[in-house]
Parts: C-alpha cells; sequence; structure tokens
C-alpha cells in the first residue's frame, strides 16, 4: 500500500480532507465565523494598523537611508561581541523591542537584503529580535488580564531579558562565520534617496501591514471554529493526558494550545488559575509569539534564502526561557515587593491609557526613536566630514 500511495499522495489527501472539513464547517457555523471575522477586522483596524503601520514606515526608512549603518558604527563594540553581529543589526533590536511583532524580524530581513549584514548575522538576529511591544505586555496582558501593572512589568522584564539570552547563545551559531565589518563588509551600500525612500516605504509598510491582518483574521476564524468543533477541546484531552506527569489537566492545555497558534487569544484566556502557573504559561506564549506571528514572518521572508528552521527554534527558545524566568522571578521577588512599587505605578498609568491616547503614544514613539537616528545620523555624517576635511588639509 505505501507503494501505491507516496508521501505527495498521502498529503494530498490530508489536505483535500482538511479543505474539505473547513469548508463544512463554514456552512455549519456560518454566524459564529463570521463573528469572528467582525471581532479580527475590529481588531486590526483598532489596534493593528494604528500601532504597527508607523514603526514599519520608520524601519523603513532607517534601512533605506542608511541610517543603521551609521548607527552600527556607534554600537559595533557592543553588538560584536555579545551577538557576533555589526552595529547596523542594532536597528532590528531596538525596533524589536520597541514596536512589536514582527517589526523586528522585518528590519533584521530589510537589513540583509540591502546588504549591511551577512547571512549568518540575519539568522542570529531572526532567533531573538522578533519581540513583543511593551504596550501589549503592559497593557493588554498586565492589567487586563493578571490585573495587576506589576505583573506586567514583571513579564516584559523577563521577556527582555530572555530574548537578549537568546541572542548570547545564538552567537554560537556557525561560529566560523565571523560579523561583518567596514574592512571585511562587501560593497559600499548606497542609500536611497529622501523621496524615494519616503514614498517606498509607506507603500511598503501599508502592504505589510496588510498581510498582517490578513493573517490574523484568518487565526481567528480557525481558532473559533476549532473550538465551535470540539477538535480544540478533544486535542487538549489528549495533550493533558501526555503531561499529565507535570500536572496539567485540560483546562491548561487548552490554553496551551490556543497560546501556540495565537499569542493574544492564548494570553487572554489566562484568567484563572494560580498566579505562577498563570504568569509562566504567559511569558512562554509571549516569547514563542504563535503560528499567527510566524506566518506573518514567513511572509517577509519570502525567497531571501534566510533559514526558517533558525527563526522557529530561536522562538521555542525564547518561550522556554521566559517561562523559566518567569517562575525564578515570581519566586525570588515577590509581586508586593516594595522595591518594583514605583515602576508598577507607572506602569498602571500608562496601562490604563484610553485606547486613543495608546495610539497616539505609539505613534509619538516611533517618530521619536526616528528622530534619535536621524540626529545620530547628522551627527556621523558631520563627524566624517569634518575628519575628511582635516585630512585634505
Amino acid at each position: 500500500m505505501g507503494r501505491i500511495v507516496g508521501k505527495a499522495q498521502y498529503r494530498d489527501i490530508l489536505l483535500g480532507a482538511g479543505l474539505l472539513w473547513a469548508t463544512l464547517a463554514l456552512v455549519l457555523w456560518p454566524e459564529q465565523a463570521m463573528e469572528a471575522m467582525r471581532d479580527g477586522l475590529k481588531l486590526c483596524g483598532n489596534v493593528i494598523l494604528p500601532s504597527l503601520f508607523p514603526f514599519f514606515v520608520l524601519s523603513s526608512l532607517v534601512v533605506e537611508l542608511g541610517m543603521s549603518r551609521y548607527l552600527g558604527r556607534l554600537l559595533e563594540p557592543v553588538m560584536a561581541p555579545l551577538f557576533r553581529v555589526n552595529g547596523s543589526c542594532a536597528a532590528a533590536l531596538a525596533l524589536g523591542f520597541v514596536g512589536g511583532y514582527p517589526v523586528g524580524a522585518r528590519t533584521a530581513i530589510e537589513i540583509y537584503e540591502n546588504g549591511q549584514c551577512s547571512r549568518t548575522e540575519a539568522e542570529r538576529m531572526l532567533a531573538f529580535c522578533n519581540n513583543s511591544g511593551p504596550a501589549f505586555i503592559l497593557g493588554v496582558v498586565g492589567t487586563g488580564v493578571f490585573g495587576s501593572g506589576k505583573a506586567g512589568l514583571l513579564l516584559y522584564l523577563v521577556h527582555l531579558l530572555a530574548s537578549l539570552l537568546v541572542g548570547v547563545l545564538f552567537r554560537f551559531y556557525r561560529p566560523g562565520d565571523r560579523p561583518q565589518t567596514r574592512k571585511n563588509r562587501g560593497p559600499q551600500f548606497q542609500a536611497a534617496s529622501f523621496p524615494k525612500a519616503f514614498t517606498s516605504s509607506i507603500i511598503g509598510a501599508l502592504h505589510s501591514t496588510l498581510n498582517i491582518c490578513a493573517f490574523i483574521l484568518f487565526f481567528t476564524v480557525f481558532l473559533r471554529i476549532l473550538a465551535y468543533a470540539g477538535i480544540l477541546s478533544t486535542l487538549a484531552r489528549l495533550l493533558s493526558s501526555l503531561l499529565t506527569p507535570l500536572g496539567m489537566d485540560q483546562t491548561w492545555a487548552e490554553r496551551l494550545l490556543t497560546g501556540l497558534v495565537e499569542v493574544s487569544s492564548g494570553v487572554s484566556s489566562l484568567t484563572n488559575g494560580t498566579l505562577s502557573g498563570r504568569l509562566s504559561m504567559a511569558a512562554f506564549m509571549l516569547g514563542w509569539a504563535g503560528v499567527s506571528v510566524h506566518c506573518q514572518v514567513l511572509a517577509f521572508l519570502g525567497d531571501s534564502g534566510l533559514s526558517v528552521r533558525t527563526y522557529v527554534l530561536g522562538k521555542l527558545l525564547h518561550g522556554g526561557l521566559s517561562a523559566a524566568l518567569a517562575a525564578l522571578l515570581f519566586r525570588m521577588i515577590p509581586l508586593s515587593s516594595p522595591a518594583s512599587f514605583y515602576l508598577a505605578e507607572q506602569t498602571e498609568a500608562i496601562a490604563q491609557l484610553d485606547f486613543h491616547q495608546a495610539i497616539t503614544l505609539s505613534a509619538v514613539a516611533a517618530w521619536g526613536v526616528w528622530l534619535v537616528f536621524l540626529a545620530l545620523t547628522v551627527y556621523v555624517v558631520q563627524k566624517n566630514s569634518g575628519k575628511g576635511r582635516r585630512n585634505v588639509v
């Protein structure tokens, strides 16, 4: 039988059965699918488009105008010893921490495609620069899910620390490939003119944001249909039976499966249970980011040739380290500790902002970071031009 039906035919049969089931599910639960689509559209219109679009424009301008290379000259003494990447990659790290998924990954890919880093450096960066933004962790997860700015602060610190640890570990990825420097770098990168960079950044940012919205809509409907069909609970029952020695029941297994697919739905389900368990699982979900985010990154990868396996391994390691660090810090630093009281007050104030204020701050932060990059560029250009004049004399 195995000789008659090959692997490709098995795959086609499974795909056909899956498509048939999806069609039947849409026929059986049309109202639920439409409601899920409406919820997804609200999420995209109210959160995704306003929050990600400015950062996508920013990341494109930073790369196209050559600001990342100027910044690299300043930060190369830090990036090379820690992560074995050249200083230009600092833009992906910084924007990934501020902008959220998948701004860091998109910036790293753009830096690679513009010839400002090698393939190995780009793969190292992809393993740890695609991170959640502070607004989501402090606001949605901290105050919205846990009802505590202290919990959001703890999760954000854990998220950043685990990301940096993954970067340090991936410095040993392909140890024979040294980071590019100004001496061994390829042909000099030619920055685009501002009109060309600005128009291409706007168009590219809109295209990238719409791609992300498409994946969010799909996975929102996908998870809702799985829940109504009872498939999610069945898979959770099987998973809980396998993880019984770890004390995971069906409810926690269902939460884990949801978070593995879509991070916002996963963390939103962590509304009851032990605080330490909820924090650890939330930290894992935020580090892993979810299949939905990974598909968004895959859309940017395209034909770049960068390793998908390295990226996925980095995110899995990020999730595991985040969960372990969250459990450790929860025991060492109780959320009621006075040491974090002041920071927690600031976190509460940020998280309790209404939506319009939060989006305004997000846009201001994006362009504020862009102005910092611009100031650094002007400083480096003036410094270099001054050196050139002195050498001529």
